[in-house]
């Protein structure tokens, strides 16, 4: 598999399996499949799992599947959806969520720790019927002042090797944050032919994730983009049981797409991971898949490289972004 520069992070595998697919957030899958996937993953060359105490079981999972001994080369992440809480609270929380994560997956430390909750801007104010905002977003002044001074302190500790940030929804603050040090070594973006974060995004913003992509450049800071087929949306089949809702109709509005790749004879997931492989300035691709079928698709996605000219002008051309 083909390696990049993660930012400061340092070379990992162009693809990193992401942990929401085997922690059963995207549809069910057994322990023992999960278990499957991870060991796969790799021995297919991939060098980076990331990881969520919100991804329901899959810590755990990596702790069955390595027995808290990770493969020679194999960095893991963690995330903690902080939102917005007092200052002195956030090292603090950020600390025992960190201490779970790394008793399900049976280590030490973890390469990296992300901020799961979007940034958002102080007084914003979401539309009606949203989460509250406190608990789904953390205000810019909060990540400036608190959190980027408790993970510093987690490097010191020796708990996380190094920080990074979601940059989904909120743009125009992720790219503050993007544009002033110390900066995160790796954000996470949204990379997908749609532009899409579907119902991730309550905010009734653009979500502008190549904006987040570029400033990220700009800033030496690497880029994880996720959601390559969003929530299912550029795939065949629709294999959840909603029945409405963004990914729906973000599936309804990719029939296009399907339609073009039929024409092809290819699979839209396949083409789908190598478009999003093919977005400027996305360092890795994080992957949703739940069992080793889907796994197989993304890793003849990357081993393909990104689309031919015509291919991509043709997605283009269906103006679905």
């Amino acid at each position: 598999m083909k390696t990049n520069q993660l930012g400061r992070f340092g070379t990992v595998s162009r693809l990193t399996l992401g942990g929401g697919g085997i922690g059963q957030v995207w549809g069910p899958t057994s322990e023992e499949e999960a278990v499957a996937t991870l060991r796969a993953a790799v021995d297919g060359g991939i060098t980076l799992i990331d990881a969520a105490p919100g991804y329901q079981i899959c810590e755990a999972m990596i702790g069955e599947a390595f027995a808290g001994r990770l493969p020679s080369g194999v960095r893991v992440t963690t995330k903690y959806s902080l939102g917005t809480v007092a200052m002195e609270d956030v090292y603090f929380r950020l600390r025992a969520s960190l201490a779970a994560s790394l008793a399900a997956m049976r280590l030490e430390r973890v390469d990296m720790m992300l901020l799961h909750s979007e940034i958002r801007p102080d007084d914003f104010e979401y539309p009606p019927g949203e989460p509250p905002k406190n608990e789904r977003s953390t205000a810019l002044s909060l990540y400036r002042d608190a959190v980027r001074p408790a993970f510093a302190r987690l490097v010191a500790e020796g708990l996380i090797g190094d920080w990074g940030i979601t940059g989904i929804n909120h743009a125009a603050a992720t790219i503050d944050a993007l544009s002033e040090g110390p900066v995160p070594a790796a954000v996470q973006a949204i990379a997908n032919l749609l532009d899409s974060p579907g119902a991730m995004n309550g905010t009734g913003l653009a979500p502008r994730p190549r904006d987040v992509i570029a400033a990220a450049r700009r800033a030496g800071v690497g880029v994880m983009g996720v959601r390559a087929v969003q929530a299912g949306a550029l795939t065949e089949s629709f294999d959840r049981p909603d029945t409405h809702g963004p990914d729906r109709d973000d599936y309804a509005r990719a029939e296009a797409f399907r339609a073009l790749c039929r024409g092809w004879g290819e699979d839209p997931a396949l083409v789908a991971h190598r478009y999003a492989l093919g977005i400027k300035g996305v360092d890795t691709l994080v992957l949703g898949v739940k069992n080793r079928a889907e796994l197989s698709v993304a890793l003849k996605a990357e081993a393909a490289g990104p689309l031919e000219a015509e291919q991509l002008a043709a997605i283009e051309s269906l103006h679905l972004r």
